[in-house]
């Protein structure tokens, strides 16, 4: 007879409080905006609703799902080939942004989708080819089905590159990737992560900006002041400098305790994407340090369950599952609270299962089910 399971309630409970916070919070952060634009301060909750509900039940099906199953070629293939194919697609239909895969009132952005499956896939693939994961038979492939993902990523969502790159670099040193390979990754990494940064003028604004918002830096390398006119032609006048002085204020008038919920000013048409990318400001404006630092350790029990299952599960497709799903989604989480606090420069990324966004909440909660059936299995 098979032996029942038992689900890990710490990571299940986990998942399920930073959604109801998240919509909680949603609510306050956006109440007043939707009211504006669409004349129901509830609008961007119901939307939210909208994805939660297949979000959740997609999550409880993989969940239920052994994670062995996804151990398959076809369905690790499969999965970045319809990621990119996506991506590809997006990349002509949104000609704008290409990011968004319009449906009627929804929006799809395959960068999203990206997370989940390049982690099935890096997992299948590195547990395959481990004992010789230092092979030319082994880097050759995984760097380009890799790349080829961030490279279409990159194009529009930064943030989401630098997701990805960080786990699969996770990934394949974990897995015993020698450290000169590493310091190779690396360098191009970096290379890469300059030149798309420059690639884009309000990219390079904003890294300018963070570095050297006085502009004395520039303007000593420029004295004419072209450098610095064509950087504030790129950036809008409520982007940046702007954007991130609300948000340190919204977190330093929280205190300890916060001001209440619903009581916080910033989301008052002060701080841009309050509901967003900039929604743990409004946390830490609300409910204070107390709030801030909960919703970071909520993010810690994540980080404490999916390290605690890649260290105990018994095969190599399991532990690079779990590591792959617990980085893309802890990294994620300390990059956005990065850019509230004003430790990196802006980048817009949502919050995972907080911000508003049906995409990624989709993705988060696809992942966390896997994740969830892992730690089952790790005992």
């Amino acid at each position: 007879m098979a032996q029942r399971l038992k689900t890990d309630w710490t990571l299940f409970g986990t998942t399920i409080g930073m959604v109801a916070f998240g919509a909680v919070i949603l609510y306050s952060a956006s109440s007043v905006i939707a009211e504006m634009k669409f004349h129901s301060s509830w609008h961007f909750v119901l939307r939210q609703g909208m994805w939660l509900v297949p979000s959740l039940l997609l999550m409880m099906f993989l969940k239920r799902t052994h994670y062995q199953k996804l151990q398959n070629p076809m369905v690790a293939f499969a999965a970045i080939g319809l990621v990119l194919m996506l991506l590809g697609i997006v990349f002509f239909v949104d000609s704008a942004h290409h990011r968004w895969l319009r449906m009627g009132p929804f929006g799809l952005q395959p960068s999203e989708l990206a997370k989940p499956a390049l982690v099935v896939f890096l997992a299948f693939f590195v547990a395959w080819r481990a004992p010789a994961i230092n092979t030319r038979f082994t880097l050759y492939p995984a760097a380009l089905a890799s790349g080829l993902v961030i490279l279409a990523v990159v194009v529009a969502d930064l943030g989401t590159a630098v997701v990805l790159g960080v786990t699969a670099t996770v990934v394949f040193f974990v897995a015993g990737l020698r450290w000169r390979f590493c310091a190779i990754a690396g360098g191009v990494a970096l290379l890469g992560l300059v030149f798309f940064v420059a690639l884009k003028p309000y990219r390079l604004a904003r890294v300018v900006a963070f570095v050297d918002p006085g502009f004395k830096i520039v303007s000593r390398i420029d004295p004419a002041g072209r450098l610095e006119q064509y950087l504030h032609q790129s950036l809008t006048s409520r982007d940046t400098n702007y954007q991130l002085e609300q948000s340190k204020i919204a977190v330093g008038t929280g205190g300890v305790v916060g001001a209440g919920l619903m009581q916080g000013k910033q989301k008052l048409l002060y701080l841009p994407e309050a509901h967003t990318d900039f929604i743990y400001a409004v946390v830490s404006e609300e409910l204070g340090l107390v709030g801030s630092v909960g919703l970071l350790l909520a993010f810690g029990v994540i980080l404490w369950r999916g390290l605690r299952a890649a260290m105990r599960m018994p095969d190599d497709f399991g532990r690079y599952l779990a590591l792959g799903i617990t980085t893309v989604v802890v990294v994620q989480g300390l990059m956005n609270i990065s850019v509230v606090l004003g430790m990196i420069p802006t980048k817009g990324i949502p919050l995972p299962l907080i911000s508003s966004g049906g995409s990624s909440l989709l993705s988060t909660l696809a992942s966390l089910g896997i994740l969830m059936n892992v730690s089952e299995h790790a005992g």
